[in-house]
């Protein structure tokens, strides 16, 4: 299996230029949306009562990575494979998440600040995370993995286009909006919702298209580490606000703030030739990355779906 493994670090992922402005134009649209169902005072609630914030930060950056560190040393994967499991699991929650906690009727505003907050945070964090996991990884285990632990800097003015522009403006003008014109609001926000789910589905299209071969060979040798993975990081966003005693609409949102990773920031790290030099076969870190992309959208939908029938209550 490790030797198996070993093949994907040969692996050449396409990434477009054109792809990221069409997922950055979707999360602009989807978030909109979402906060077509958002009101200021439940924002207030959020700070007022932070218990549920707190929680899910640190299922997300602290319990999530040491999780991972675990389940890298159950698998005992090949270093590449190894350290993009833990620069995911370093990553802050993804944009999705929203959308998905907004379809399993979870608190969005929650999910939103979450997400806004672990985005800015993850200047320090991310970094961080992975410095610290991974060199205790490398230290521990695999010496022949250290070339690929690297320092990483991320980009201010990213991050601030990242909350502000795809994350900060749709929502401000979605709860613009849904105040301004309450009964257009009402009739747009089903349609809306239909419409990002397909806009969602359509996307996965064209990453796997884009990448098909290249999945077909590696699908078979990464699927059960990114859904154990995956998995993994889901549970601990259940079990952690559960034993907090948090409300079933925060869990929810928790959960699923926790197994959304922003695994595009990850690619976009990955293809850094300031962190990762370009003659660096990093195949196994890009293939965990971008299999996670479009699994946490399948993981999400499923769990989100299933919830979105069970009462809240009880």
């Amino acid at each position: 299996m490790k030797e198996a493994l070993l093949a994907l670090d040969h692996i050449r992922l396409n990434f477009s230029e054109g792809g990221l402005f069409f997922l950055n134009v979707t999360i602009a649209f989807v978030m909109f949306g979402v906060a077509l169902n958002i009101k200021l005072s439940e924002f207030r609630d959020v700070f007022k009562k932070p218990k549920s914030f707190i929680t899910g930060l640190v299922s997300q950056f602290i319990l999530l990575p040491a999780g991972t560190f675990l389940l890298v040393l159950i698998l005992n994967p090949t270093p590449s494979v190894a350290l993009g499991m833990i620069l995911v699991a370093a990553c802050p929650g993804g944009n999705v998440s929203n959308f998905m906690t907004s379809l399993a009727k979870g608190n969005i505003a929650l999910s939103v600040s979450m997400t806004a907050f672990s985005t800015m945070i993850a200047m320090v964090m991310t970094p961080a995370n992975f410095a610290f996991w991974g060199d205790l990884y490398i230290n521990m285990y695999e010496k022949t993995g250290a070339e690929l632990l690297r320092p990483i800097e991320i980009d201010f003015w990213q991050v601030v286009q990242t909350v502000f522009i795809l994350l900060g403006i749709p929502v401000a003008l979605g709860v613009f909006f849904a105040k301004r014109f309450p009964r257009l609001t009402e009739k747009i926000k089903k349609p809306a919702k239909q419409i990002s789910f397909i806009i969602f589905i359509l996307f996965v299209i064209i990453l796997l298209s884009a990448n098909f071969s290249n999945f077909m060979k590696a699908i078979h040798l990464i699927f059960f580490i990114v859904l154990l993975h995956n998995g993994l990081a889901l549970a601990i966003g259940f079990v952690f606000s559960t034993i907090m005693r948090r409300p079933r609409m925060d869990r929810r949102a928790i959960t699923i703030e926790t197994g959304i990773q922003n695994s595009g920031l990850a690619l976009v790290l990955m293809f850094n030739p300031k962190i990762f030099p370009p003659d660096l076969e990093l195949g196994g870190m890009a293939v965990v990355a971008a299999w996670w992309g479009v699994w946490h959208i399948v993981s999400g939908l499923i769990l989100s779906s299933i919830w979105a029938r069970k009462p809240l209550e009880a």
